[in-house]
């Protein structure tokens, strides 16, 4: 064995703007995006039936939605803001 070490190299020079892009985030968003993205959340987690799993897949992507984004709305219309508080 060889007792040679490979360089690496120096590290690379902090690049504040890419710095502070990573830490606040995507500020393309739109209004109603940007609405579920600075609120805080909270993953729930169901177990469902292999079919009904594709059911909802199938039903997300002809409205051109993602899975989330159509549970989100739906659970929105179900439960609306104000309604079960005491």
């Amino acid at each position: 064995m060889s007792a040679r070490r490979a360089s690496i190299g120096e590290r690379p020079k902090a690049d504040h703007a890419v710095e502070s892009w990573i830490r606040c985030g995507d500020s393309v968003a739109t209004s109603a995006d940007a609405t579920l993205v600075n609120v805080h959340t909270a993953r729930l987690t169901i177990d469902v039936s292999p079919s009904l799993r594709g059911r909802i897949k199938v039903a997300a992507f002809r409205q051109g939605l993602t899975v989330a984004d159509m549970l989100r709305a739906l659970f929105e219309r179900e439960f609306p803001e104000g309604e079960g508080r005491p």
